[in-house]
């Protein structure tokens, strides 16, 4: 039997190796779009826009399912603000592809990066009686239907972001895929990439798409995951060379406020209803995430539902939840009113053309 290796410090820094076989099926998505209303928080400001989503069907039908042919799109317009109905191309902006947990995908002027996913099977660490969770929504969502991305980008070791069922045959499928880690990830990513760039807080690197634009990438630290002298595990700011736009990723809402006070993010993603254990904070959020963003004086907070999946097992059955997305924007609006907050939909891409990042 396979032994666990745990760290005393961290409920969740066990696993065991998996050898659970993968098996691949085509993409059948099973639920109608739906429409992306204005999520805005409503707050004063300084000046006059409004915002508007909308998402556009992309299914052919047949009679037996529908085929998934684009990802769904909510576009952001500030058309007030703008002063005319122009609309900016995404290779200049940004696509935020929300897929559930701490899954993403991105494209930031025109570079494609992949962050945290888990596209094969259950999150469950190797230890399902402890916890075991499914996704809710992008339950038919495979590694197959991912696009050819540009870049890897991993912030923790632990399982929930970096998660082997996944990486072994992402691996197989991009042999050649540009990666970005934690160096606490290294046990885990050398035996299978090749091209991997390991960050400590505070050090940069560049990646260069296909397509020749290129994109910055700034470790930042994030939680420790063990005792008080292990390294940090990783937030990231992904600055576009295009728009001159930065973002900032940490998926817990753990933050050095020291590390981060010379830092800027027009788009801050984030968690923003706490998940906690008895005297154990797995993910902040809530009022952390209201300092965050006026710490890096953030125009959009994307708000990510990590803790929202189908999960069961000891420690599923006793994590709390605290706060929700309306209490979020209203401590927000009283610190930071002119930040807009986005509430992305699962499997449908945000985009935030360059020039909404310029206007406010």
């Amino acid at each position: 039997m396979d032994s666990l290796r745990c760290n005393f410090t961290s409920y969740l820094n066990c696993r065991k190796p998996c050898k659970t076989a993968v098996q691949f099926s085509p993409y059948l998505i099973n639920f109608i779009p739906l429409t992306h209303s204005s999520v805005l928080s409503s707050s004063s400001s300084s000046f006059s826009s409004t915002c508007k989503f909308s998402s556009k069907r992309l299914f052919n039908s047949s009679s037996q399912n529908h085929r998934l042919r684009k990802v769904l799109s909510a576009m952001v317009s500030e058309e007030s603000a703008i002063g005319s109905g122009s609309v900016s191309s995404l290779s200049d902006g940004f696509k935020l592809t929300y897929l559930e947990g701490n899954s993403w995908l991105w494209e930031v002027g025109g570079l494609k990066l992949l962050v945290d996913p888990i596209l094969v099977g259950n999150l469950d660490f190797g230890i399902p009686w402890l916890y075991d969770a499914a996704k809710k929504f992008l339950k038919n969502f495979q590694l197959t239907d991912i696009p050819d991305v540009d870049c890897l980008l991993i912030t923790q070791s632990l399982d929930d972001h970096c998660h082997m069922k996944t990486l072994k045959p992402l691996s197989e499928k991009f042999p050649n895929l540009r990666v970005v880690a934690t160096p606490n990830a290294q046990a885990n990513l050398d035996p299978l990439f090749s091209k991997v760039t390991y960050l400590e807080p505070g050090q940069n690197t560049e990646v260069e798409g296909r397509n020749g634009s290129k994109v910055g990438i700034r470790a930042t630290a994030g939680p420790i995951l063990g005792p008080p002298w292990q390294r940090p595990e990783n937030g990231y700011i992904v600055s576009s060379s295009e728009c001159q736009s930065t973002l900032y990723y940490e998926p817990h809402c753990v933050y050095n406020e020291g590390s981060l006070k010379e830092e800027q993010a027009d788009i801050v993603i984030t968690p923003v209803i706490k998940q906690l254990l008895p005297n154990f904070t797995l993910v902040s959020g809530q009022d952390d995430a209201v300092k965050l963003a006026k710490l890096l004086c953030a125009k959009f907070v994307v708000s990510m539902n990590n803790g929202d999946l189908e999960s069961k097992g000891l420690l599923a059955s006793i994590i709390q939840r605290v706060g929700t997305i309306e209490s979020f924007k209203e401590l927000l609006s009283k610190e930071l009113p002119n930040a807009k907050v986005l509430e992305p939909i699962p499997g449908v891409a945000l985009e935030i053309p360059a020039v909404e990042l310029s206007v406010i």
